[in-house]
């Protein structure tokens, strides 16, 4: 009996050993925290490209970004919108053969008085006076010259006129031409820093350095278009109503010219 009341104590003890710590190992299990997860927003875009939302990008920014080729741009691209104003103002039928002059030319011519429009040519500045003015010139200092070598002085005046005409416009061509090499020499620039990054040693920031050579690149790039893009259109623009000028003062100079031609018979001073 003592030895079968020991092993039942025996029995108890180890079955009391092998339960109390499940609920303790329970307990363990469940204290421990619950691992969270965290969903982190989304980056926004502007965050990715390096940038600030809350700070836009100003001019001066703009111009530090795109090298040394931006302060170049920058001038011709306020040379460009000047020309342009004074285009708009200045390249005009009405510059070319005014209403009034030709009103006036023509009323003297059909008078015979040759000298009187000489006068009223000298006064105005339009194209065609000018033309007529130097025509006039020559026949008053050349009373025996004949009517063709008349109309080669006036033919003469008039295509140095038209070439100067075509002249003003060709500023705005050639700046459509400069602003995107200096653009592409900007984008040059650029690449070689970006290139030059390889030889830095601290490689932890290569990529930043890379970055910067490649944004310089693309911005001066751009702002060479920006440039000349509306520089070449101006210019196909303008171009065109300095044909249609030069036509109008062809058409003007030639009715000038043979009204003059037939006034000179009646004056005898020419």
């Amino acid at each position: 009996m003592p030895v079968i009341r020991l092993l039942s104590v025996s029995s108890l003890i180890l079955l009391a050993a092998m339960c109390f710590p499940m609920p303790l190992r329970a307990q363990s299990v469940s204290a421990s925290p619950t691992p969270s997860i965290s969903v982190s927003a989304p980056a926004s875009p502007v965050s990715w490209l390096g940038g600030k939302s809350s700070q836009p990008e100003t001019l001066a920014k703009l111009l530090t970004a795109g090298g040394v080729v931006m302060l170049p741009l920058l001038f011709l691209s306020v040379i460009t919108l000047a020309l342009i104003l004074i285009y708009l103002f200045s390249l005009r039928r009405g510059a070319v053969a005014g209403t009034r002059f030709m009103t006036t030319a023509e009323t003297l011519l059909g008078k015979g008085d040759l000298m009187g429009v000489l006068a009223i040519a000298n006064r105005h500045r339009d194209t065609v006076a000018i033309i007529i003015s130097r025509t006039l010139e020559f026949l008053a200092r050349n009373p025996r010259a004949t009517d063709e070598q008349i109309r080669e002085v006036a033919q003469t005046e008039g295509g140095r006129e038209a070439s100067v005409l075509n002249q003003r416009v060709a500023w705005l061509a050639d700046i459509a031409t400069i602003a995107p090499m200096l653009g592409l020499l900007g984008t040059v620039f650029g690449m070689i820093r970006s290139f030059s990054v390889m030889a830095n040693d601290v490689a932890a920031s290569r990529p930043m350095l890379l970055a910067e050579g490649v944004a310089e690149a693309l911005v001066a790039t751009a702002a060479g278009l920006v440039v000349g893009i509306p520089a070449m259109a101006a210019y196909a623009y303008f171009r065109g109503r300095v044909q249609a000028m030069i036509s109008e003062m062809e058409g003007a100079t030639t009715l000038l010219l043979a009204k003059l031609l037939i006034a000179r018979k009646e004056d005898s001073r020419f």
